[in-house]
């Protein structure tokens, strides 16, 4: 069991680090297996919050209105996880987000790379039977209390998985998958891997975009639920386009 790392969840406007944003951070410190810090920010993510995510985590558009930016909360998550290796329940999401905002703040060093630990995957190899392996369902599954789609509820709700999934299966081997494999072949599943996310830097907004979107929501006079300051090139131009195929291309 890796006694050293940082546990990591992050709430999301959707599930595509592409297109969708952060609206919390949830990380909690682990030395020698103890909790011995946390961090926890929401984060105004500049565009609409989709109703099923308030209905999903409770967070709402006005508390995200009075939260900060990913450009103040970024750094200081970045801070507060320094080199360590990153747990998570289904760690690459977090870390593609993560890694997708830093890059675009240009906060990601060329060197800067982490490993990561796992508890789905851990429990997709030794819990095959269970009908669920959701964050929510194994906390159920073990007795541990958890507070569902919060950020640093989740962090951890998966610290404490992560450890009961270590005595159970790589220490005493428990388990028709972990009682076929060897001290050193449990040890190797249990062990750190490099966490590999490949992301280019979203350019910001033109100043002919900022320009013309500008104009057309003056135009068609429409309340925008985002921050045109904001917005990546890519970001405005799918906006651009949206309101020409809905009000068309006149002037």
């Amino acid at each position: 069991m890796i006694g050293n790392y940082t546990a990591l969840d992050l709430e999301t406007t959707g599930l595509n680090p592409k297109y969708d944003k952060i609206i919390e951070v949830g990380a909690v410190k682990v030395r020698n297996g103890e909790i011995i810090d946390r961090f926890q920010q929401l984060v105004c993510p500049s565009i609409a919050l989709p109703e099923k995510i308030t209905g999903l985590t409770g967070i709402t558009q006005e508390e995200l209105l009075k939260a900060k930016g990913s450009e103040t909360v970024i750094p200081q998550l970045l801070d507060f996880l320094e080199d360590d290796v990153i747990l998570g329940h289904s760690v690459m999401f977090d870390y593609s987000f993560l890694k997708k905002a830093a890059v675009n703040q240009n906060l990601w060093r060329p060197e800067q790379s982490h490993l990561g630990l796992d508890t789905l995957r851990l429990s997709r190899i030794y819990l095959p039977e269970l009908p669920s392996r959701r964050l929510t369902d194994l906390c159920l599954h073990y007795g541990i209390r958890h507070q569902a789609h919060r950020a640093l509820g989740d962090a951890e709700s998966t610290v404490q998985l992560y450890s009961v999934l270590c005595e159970e299966f790589c220490e005493n081997a428990l388990g028709e998958a972990a009682s076929k494999q060897t001290r050193e072949e449990r040890e190797k599943t249990f062990a750190p891997f490099p966490l590999i996310y490949k992301i280019k830097r979203e350019s910001p907004i033109r100043p002919q975009q900022k320009q013309k979107l500008y104009s057309l929501l003056e135009q068609h006079k429409i309340i925008p639920d985002y921050d045109v300051e904001k917005l990546t090139r890519n970001e405005a131009s799918r906006l651009i386009d949206r309101i020409y195929f809905i009000y068309g291309h006149s002037t």
